[in-house]
């Protein structure tokens, strides 16, 4: 089924983030399988010309938001997502599954169902590239539970239950079903099989297990008929193969290719996740690098004055590779110091709006080539930086991109990092691989 030519020009399929990073990783998916993906950050305004694509992401900062916000919010992704003509949607949560009882996946989940008119969806986080899996129902990051991977000392979203059956089922209305890996094992047909008598015995979602990539693939072809799909960015790898078979989506010779944006350098680092910190780490001995204290500074003001202070000293490194970092992350005790002094909600605002503010002011000094770790950080530097879309570049790692940013102020290229995601040297190689000087795009 050939599509005309105005269709040519439609995306294929829309998708709803609920946070920056995430949005990121999901479009990073998308493109590595060869559709030609654009971010937006936020809900387009009605009427507002969007780039020409085959996939749509909407990056929202919603993860953490009241429920209520959270539905208002992907409710109205959704809308400007059927508007631009999408023929699939996709609902993008972390692969840690990170949430609270109160939701947000399992009500946001909700909603987009009701607005599409369906009554079921698989839910699957599993990402292998970096170490999720999903296994009889229970989320493993590496070899250990999610309850024992550190998230469950996650500042915002502490994850101490890993039956990913029983959390979702706690934020939903709905019963919750599994598709457990003997199914899964079996391929696409079986999986297919599975899904449908979930829906026929009245389960609104379905935990799939998934342990490698080929299941992911299986996943994603058993699901080509779904109006709706959740899960991490893995469960995506699948979804581009089914456009192709229907005709609807043509070979691309480079649908990661950018253009590179001259400038000076900087890392920006906000998670606290084990990750990051061991990332930081790694880096320490290599680039100038700068440590926020919050807690002896819980001021958001003068803590960006004196990073703004200190990297005028040490920016010109970035033109010998050394890129200065900037860190406000730090161990759970001294996290939960923090909240226990300013609460947690004014905890995490000191940082973001301090890592903004810094954001904004190397942008003025020249920088032009950012890294960011941290899904609320990359939320608040992006909404500072006025950046309203990103089209998507090669990995860096899995998951984590080269992004040419485009918005108010000049072109950047951004690399938003999810905090639990890159490998220790992750801070040392991203900016070896920039994309080629002059790339044109697909």
């Amino acid at each position: 089924m050939r599509r005309s030519r105005l269709e040519e020009t439609m995306p294929l399929l829309g998708c709803i983030a609920d946070d920056f990073t995430g949005a990121t990783d999901l479009a990073s998916m998308l493109v590595e399988h060869g559709m030609r993906t654009v971010q937006l950050i936020g809900v387009p305004a009605p009427g507002q010309p969007l780039p020409e694509a085959d996939a749509l992401v909407i990056a929202l900062k919603s993860r953490t938001a009241p429920a209520g916000e959270a539905v208002a919010q992907s409710r109205a992704a959704l809308a400007a997502l059927r508007a631009a003509g999408c023929r699939q949607f996709f609902f993008k949560y972390c692969s840690t599954f990170d949430s609270t009882d109160a939701g947000n996946i399992g009500p946001v989940a909700d909603a987009l169902l009701a607005d599409l008119g369906a009554g079921f969806a698989l839910a699957c986080p599993a990402f292998p590239a970096n170490a999720r899996s999903v296994y009889q129902g229970h989320l493993f990051v590496g070899s250990r539970l999610l309850n024992e991977s550190g998230m469950e000392n996650h500042p915002l979203t502490p994850m101490r239950d890993p039956d990913l059956v029983r959390v979702l089922a706690r934020q939903t209305r709905g019963e919750v079903g599994l598709v457990p890996y003997a199914v899964v094992d079996q391929g696409a047909e079986a999986i297919r099989a599975a899904l449908a008598a979930c829906a026929r015995e009245g389960k609104r979602y379905a935990i799939i297990d998934a342990v490698n990539e080929r299941h992911l693939h299986a996943i994603g072809a058993a699901a080509a008929e779904h109006a709706l799909i959740t899960g991490g960015s893995g469960v995506a790898m699948g979804l581009p193969a089914n456009f192709r078979r229907q005709g609807l989506l043509p070979e691309r010779a480079d649908p990661a290719a950018l253009d590179d944006v001259p400038g000076l350098s900087a890392i920006l680092a906000g998670s606290c996740s084990p990750a990051t910190l061991g990332q930081i780490t790694r880096a320490r001995d290599v680039l100038p690098t700068l440590d926020l204290d919050p807690l002896a500074t819980p001021d958001a003001t003068a803590l960006a004055a004196a990073a703004l202070a200190w990297s005028r000293e040490h920016l010109g490194a970035s033109a010998e590779g050394r890129p200065p970092l900037i860190a406000a992350s730090a161990p759970p005790e001294r996290v939960a110091a923090l909240q226990a002094r300013l609460g947690r909600a004014q905890a995490g605002a000191v940082i973001e709006t301090a890592l903004a503010t810094i954001a904004a002011g190397l942008r003025d000094l020249g920088v032009r080539r950012l890294v960011v770790a941290g899904g609320e950080t990359s939320g608040a530097v992006v909404s500072r930086l006025g950046v309203r879309s990103l089209r998507i570049g090669a990995p860096i790692d899995p998951g984590v991109p080269w992004t040419r940013a485009e918005g108010d102020g000049p072109p950047l290229l951004l690399a938003l990092k999810s905090g639990n995601f890159g490998a220790p040297d992750f801070f040392l190689k991203a900016f070896e691989r920039l994309p080629a000087a002059k790339a044109s795009r697909p």
